[in-house]
């Protein structure tokens, strides 16, 4: 197919076989690891954690990010979407209180085939939220939770780390989108079944756009309607230079965290700096596929 699935409209032909693009993957979903991750937001993962699919290659190849190994390298197994569905059934076996599908965007169609069944759990979308609406459309009714980063409020830092100048703009796009399918969100039990959860990571000398993307969420959406994860786990990768060789200090992460109280926002979730360790990030080892 000549590719046009996400806001690079990049054109690329990619076969079952073959990746492109920005990308650089094929129309079969490759996928690195599936698992049950306790690490997500504490209203996805239960007793026993979100069962997690961990999809390789990605739309923005951010340079902080932390699963460069498959988001970039590629690395990963092909998996059809029948093949999906099953592995989506033993992780509900092994009682997982969600599918949490990780950095699906790439294969929206495949996913969205993966996803004709439906299932006992919450179908929840963990993507970086660079989207575009009329892809988003194919999930109607198929997914229940919306889980998109939101970066960016800033053009400057989205085209210096993530090379997509447009990013809040398209991304803003994208969640109206998603708050459109989902409507509220809605909790039952202290898990969350139906919404969108807005995740913001704040980064080292990125308070002006932590303050942006706040500044948006506020005006957008009422007290409630949107949970938000303000999240400190920034980790510089190696070859980081500049701000981006630092954690995040505590005076910066305490302004972010006010600034969003002061803002109204008070649904939602903070994040303890000991987030920021690379045992976090799980080992992409094929497991579970």
């Amino acid at each position: 197919m000549i590719c046009r699935l996400c806001p690079r409209e990049c054109g690329a032909e990619r076969t079952e076989e073959r990746g492109g693009g920005v990308c650089a993957m094929p129309t079969v979903p490759r996928v690195a690891r599936a698992m049950l991750h306790r690490w997500e937001e504490p209203c996805l993962v239960g007793e026993h954690g979100a069962g997690a699919v961990f999809f390789s290659g990605c739309n923005l190849r951010c340079c902080f990010c932390q699963n460069h190994t498959i988001s970039q390298e590629g690395f990963g197994k092909p998996v059809d979407p029948e093949a999906l569905h099953r592995i989506y059934r033993r992780l509900i076996d092994q009682g997982a209180a969600c599918i949490d599908l990780v950095t699906p965007t790439h294969f929206t169609p495949a996913v969205a085939e993966s996803l004709e069944e439906p299932l006992p759990v919450p179908v929840v979308w963990n993507s970086g939220g660079y989207e575009k609406p009329e892809t988003l459309r194919l999930l109607e009714g198929k997914v229940q939770v919306y889980l998109p980063d939101l970066k960016y409020g800033l053009a400057r830092p989205a085209a210096e780390y993530s090379g997509a100048a447009d990013y809040a703009e398209r991304a803003r796009e994208a969640i109206l989108e998603m708050f459109r399918q989902t409507g509220p969100c809605r909790m039952e039990n202290g898990q969350l079944v139906r919404g969108v959860l807005i995740r913001h990571l704040v980064l080292p000398g990125g308070l002006e756009n932590t303050r942006r993307c706040i500044d948006w969420i506020a005006g957008t959406f009422r007290p409630g309607e949107v949970l938000v994860s303000l999240m400190s786990q920034y980790t510089p990768q190696p070859g980081a230079t500049g701000r981006l060789a630092r954690r995040v200090t505590r005076a910066e992460y305490r302004a972010a965290a006010e600034y969003l109280e002061n803002c109204g926002i008070a649904d939602g979730f903070l994040q303890e700096r000991t987030s920021a360790r690379e045992e976090y990030t799980p080992e992409f080892d094929l497991s579970g596929l």
